[in-house]
């Protein structure tokens, strides 16, 4: 058993970094080409890109029974979960939607967005009275 806790481990070590590096691939060339701008382009397309590659990786591996929990570990935890937070809460968002709870979802979607906004303001805000 604590073999495959240390193998679970270096899998999502592994697949984590790939996705860090893979973020900073995609946010460095966007960046590059676009140029600086006030609208965050390397960032929205990695948090797009991520939605698309959780959508597809989660459907899968819920479609195909016999698929194998080390792809769970690879791709959307591992991968998806060091390149974008974002599709995380995205597909969060997606299941309660599909499951009908409407109410719950707006207020995941509310909170999440303006909790999360205040957060970085009190962080913000703390470093500078820290500083």
């Amino acid at each position: 058993m604590k073999r495959l806790t240390v193998q679970k481990f270096l899998l999502i070590a592994i697949s984590g970094a790939l996705g860090s590096l893979a973020r900073y691939g995609v946010h460095s060339v966007v960046t590059h080409r676009m140029g600086a701008s006030r609208f965050p382009y390397g960032t929205f397309l990695v948090n797009i890109t991520a939605c698309l590659i959780i959508g597809f990786s989660l459907t899968c591996i819920e479609r195909r029974t016999a698929a194998s929990p080390t792809w769970m570990i690879l791709l959307p935890i591992g991968f998806v979960g060091a390149y974008s937070t974002f599709s995380t809460f995205q597909w969060e968002t997606f299941s309660t939607l599909e499951s009908g709870a409407f109410l719950l979802a707006a207020a995941y979607i509310t909170l999440s967005v303006l909790l999360g906004l205040a957060a970085v303001w009190l962080g913000a805000v703390l470093a500078r009275v820290a500083l």
